[in-house]
C-alpha cells in the first residue's frame, strides 16, 4: 500500500530545517524591510546565509554521491517547505546556490570537484548561480528557427570567450556585485566548426563554469551589473541584469560541451520545478495558519468569523490545496529519484507539481485575504507579503504558461505517451518473482 510517512533521515532533515527557520529566518524580514534598495536588502542577509552554510544547509542540497549530505531529493523538498513557511527571501538565496550547484551534480566527473569543493566546507558564504534566463526571455531557447539564447561562447585556443546578457539568475552577481563564487552559465556555442555540424539548437547549447577567480583575472568590465531589479516579492533576493563582455575562462571550465548542455539544464529545472511545488506548499501553509488564527479571534463580534460558513469554506479550500500541493511535490520527488520510466516520463509529476502548487499558492492567498477582509490589507499582518511572494511562483523558474505547460503539452502529443505510468506501479522494495511480475504487467497501464 502507498505510504505517506517520512523515514528517520527525512524526519530529521525536516526537524533541522524547522528549527533553523524558527531561529534564524523568522527575524530576517526585520533585518531588511527598512532598507531602501534591493541590493542593500540582499547584502543584509549575508550573516543569516553564513549561519546556514555553517549548519550544513548547502551540503544538504548536494547529493551524498558527490560529497554533499543529501540522501534523496525529498529531503530538499522538506527543507524548502519549512523555510518558505517562514520567510522567502533568505530562503531563495540559500536555495539559489543549491540550484547553481545542481548541474555539477548531474554532470559530475572528478575534474569538477575543485569547483564544488568550496560549497562543501561549511565555511564562509559562497554563492552559486545557474545563469540561464535572458532579458529578452528564453521560452523559445530550443525552438528551431527562433532566436534562441543570445549569450554565446567561442573557442580561442585554450580558452572560451563569453559574451551576452543574463537576467533573473539568483545570486549571479555575488555579495559585492562583482560576480558569484561560481556561475553555471548556459550559452550557445558559436565556434564555426560546431555550428557547421549542428542540426538543431540543442546541438549548440553548452554550460560554462565561471568562478570569481576567473572574473578577477579578466579586465575590469568583463563582468558588469547593468541593473538591480526591484521586485514585488522576494524583495531581498538578488537576480540582476548582468553582462559578460569578452570574458575568458580556461577550457577546463566547460562543464557541458556543445550538444550536452540542454539535457542537463532541463534536468536541473525538473528538480527545481519540484522544489517550487514545495515553495507553494510552504506559502499556503503559512497563509492558512495566519487565516485560521484570525478566524478564531473572538474580539470581532458575537462569534469568531471562522464559524461563518463563507469563511470556513475558504479555509477548507486552502487546506485542501495545501495538502494536494504537498502530495504532488512528494510524488514528484519520488519519481525523479526512482521512476518509473526514463527521464522524459519521470519529469511529468515535477512539472505538474510546479504548475499546480504555484497557481494554488496565489489562489490560497487571495482566499485568505477575502476571508479575513480589509484587515488583510494591513502590512502588519502577513497576508499581503505572502501574496507578493506567491505571485512570483507561476512566472519564475520557467513560467507556467510559456514553458511548463508547453512541456506537458509536448508530452501529451507524443505517440508513446502513457498517461498513468507514474500513477500505478509496483513497489520496487516489494519482492515479486518473475512469473508474478509478468502476470501483473498485463494489468498495468
Amino acid at each position: 500500500m502507498v505510504k505517506f510517512t517520512l523515514s528517520f533521515s527525512e524526519a530529521q532533515a525536516q526537524g533541522t530545517a524547522r528549527i533553523f527557520a524558527a531561529t534564524h529566518l523568522a527575524s530576517a524580514a526585520a533585518t531588511y524591510t527598512h532598507l531602501p534598495t534591493p541590493e542593500a536588502r540582499f547584502q543584509s542577509l549575508r550573516s543569516i546565509y553564513e549561519v546556514a552554510v555553517k549548519n550544513g544547509l548547502l551540503t544538504a542540497q548536494v547529493s551524498s554521491a558527490v560529497g554533499g549530505s543529501s540522501k534523496n531529493i525529498l529531503e530538499a523538498a522538506l527543507l524548502v517547505e519549512e523555510f518558505y513557511a517562514v520567510e522567502a527571501s533568505a530562503s531563495l538565496t540559500i536555495f539559489g546556490t543549491g540550484l547553481g550547484l545542481t548541474p555539477l551534480a548531474l554532470a559530475y566527473r572528478p575534474e569538477v570537484q575543485e569547483f564544488l569543493a568550496p560549497f562543501l566546507s561549511k565555511t564562509g558564504s559562497p554563492l552559486a548561480s545557474l545563469v540561464f534566463s535572458e532579458p529578452g526571455g528564453v521560452a523559445n531557447w530550443l525552438e528551431p528557427g527562433a532566436p534562441g539564447l543570445q549569450t554565446n561562447a567561442n573557442r580561442d585556443g585554450d580558452e572560451w570567450v563569453l559574451n551576452g546578457e543574463k537576467m533573473w539568475a539568483t545570486n549571479s552577481a555575488g555579495w559585492d556585485f562583482q560576480g558569484a563564487d561560481l556561475s553555471c552559465v548556459v550559452c550557445r556555442c558559436i565556434d564555426e566548426d560546431v555550428v557547421a555540424q549542428a542540426s538543431c539548437p540543442s546541438d549548440l547549447i553548452m554550460i560554462v563554469l565561471v568562478t570569481r577567480a576567473d572574473i578577477d583575472r579578466n579586465p575590469v568590465g568583463s563582468f558588469h551589473v547593468v541593473k538591480h531589479v526591484e521586485t514585488a516579492g522576494h524583495v531581498a533576493v538578488s537576480g540582476p541584469h548582468i553582462k559578460y563582455t569578452n570574458l575568458r575562462v580556461p577550457a577546463k571550465n566547460v562543464l557541458c560541451a556543445p550538444g550536452t548542455g540542454a539535457q542537463i539544464v532541463t534536468q536541473s529545472f525538473d528538480i527545481s520545478a519540484m522544489l517550487v511545488g514545495a515553495m507553494g506548499t510552504g506559502i499556503q501553509r503559512a497563509v492558512f495558519d495566519a487565516a485560521l488564527e484570525f478566524s478564531r479571534d473572538t474580539r470581532r463580534g458575537t462569534m469568531p468569523i471562522g464559524q461563518r460558513q463563507s469563511v470556513a469554506d475558504r479555509l477548507i479550500d486552502i487546506k485542501m490545496r495545501t495538502e494536494t500541493s504537498r502530495l504532488l511535490t512528494w510524488k514528484a520527488a519520488n519519481c525523479l529519484l526512482s521512476g518509473p520510466g526514463e527521464q522524459a516520463e519521470r519529469r511529468e509529476p515535477a512539472l505538474l507539481a510546479k504548475i499546480y502548487s504555484s497557481d494554488a499558492a496565489v489562489q490560497s492567498c487571495i482566499d485568505a485575504m477575502n476571508a479575513v477582509g480589509v484587515s488583510a490589507y494591513n502590512v502588519e499582518l502577513p497576508f499581503a507579503s505572502l501574496l507578493s511572494t506567491a505571485l512570483a511562483l507561476p512566472i519564475f523558474d520557467g513560467g507556467n504558461v510559456g514553458i511548463r505547460r508547453r512541456a506537458v503539452q509536448s508530452m501529451f502529443m507524443d505517440e508513446g505517451y502513457r498517461p498513468w505510468e507514474t500513477a500505478f506501479r509496483l513497489n520496487p522494495d516489494e519482492e515479486v518473482d518473475a512469473e508474478e511480475a509478468a502476470t501483473l504487467s498485463q494489468f498495468m497501464f
